[in-house]
């Protein structure tokens, strides 16, 4: 990029060198593919953190970055440079699979273990919960295990309390607001919070999906929706094999309709667009 274009940070331009160095960095920590033609958007993301530490030199931010042995100011560039756009009952196919598909499978299980894996501000695993609210009750109800995991803390701040504006609310169904709901009152008017009774039980934790996840149990549905597109097919088909390995024989995996597995090698099979199933190893 020429030098009078290069996008300017608290008066201070990114040099293509600290731009490589970003780009590397994000790479290997987080595996995100950040592309050349990106740098005006960090530019902007990196502005506000710059200015919280009192810096004007891009390259001081990066210094300060890799000498934080507590990793923490990495995890927060990180945060910076993540998009954590995301919706209720966003690409409502995958729900409706759950409810009249998985669901009635898995009917003679006691468990059923879902892992919303890069679950964002929360919307997609709260989502979740309430498709299974109204598909189960009781004891089966109790036997769901919904772990929620992102690389932002950021975003699991907002997941675990469970706080959006009330215009997001527009999209449910009435009576999910009345049963899932509490409006906000005095300065959290304009609000809603998912109840306490159902934001307990989803299990939110910080995970990179590029680190070890042996810890994550066997599940029998991951949903990893809209977070492949940012990485490269190598680390796409790892992810992809790695996933497979955490799903129990016959489980689910359910990625974003603008993602899809042509070109990788894996042990799934094509269910439907953007649904991939693990052969359960049962003959006949």
């Amino acid at each position: 990029m020429p030098p009078e274009t290069i996008p300017v940070i608290a008066g201070q331009t990114v040099q293509p060198v600290e731009y490589r160095k970003i780009q590397s960095l994000t790479y290997q920590v987080a595996g995100i593919d950040l592309r050349d033609g990106k740098e005006a958007l960090v530019a902007s993301r990196l502005h506000k953190r710059m200015r919280e530490l009192g810096l004007t030199d891009v390259s001081r931010y990066l210094h300060v970055v890799e000498a934080d042995r507590t990793g923490l100011e990495l995890i927060t560039l990180i945060d910076a440079l993540t998009t954590n756009f995301t919706s209720f009952l966003r690409e409502p196919q995958h729900f409706d699979f759950l409810r009249g598909v998985i669901v009635p499978a898995l009917s003679m299980h006691d468990s059923l273990r879902i892992w919303s894996a890069g679950c964002s501000t929360g919307e997609e695993p709260y989502s979740i919960l309430f498709h299974l609210a109204q598909a189960l009750e009781g004891k089966r109800l109790a036997g769901v295990e919904l772990l929620a995991t992102d690389i932002s803390t950021r975003a699991l701040g907002v997941a675990s309390s469970g706080i959006y504006p009330a215009e997001r609310m527009k999209e449910l169904p009435e009576a999910w607001r009345k049963r899932f709901f509490q409006r906000g009152v005095g300065e959290q008017e304009g609000m809603v919070r998912v109840r306490e009774e159902w934001r307990s039980r989803v299990r939110f934790r910080r995970l990179n999906l590029m680190e070890e996840f042996n810890s994550v149990p066997a599940m029998n549905v991951i949903f990893c929706r809209n977070v492949m597109i940012y990485f490269d097919k190598p680390t796409q088909q790892r992810l992809v094999r790695r996933f497979a390995e955490r799903l129990e024989p016959g489980g689910w995996l359910l990625i974003g309709h603008s993602e899809g597995l042509m070109g990788m090698e894996h042990e799934l099979t094509y269910v439907m667009p953007a649904v991939y199933r693990k052969p359960s190893g049962r003959k006949g």
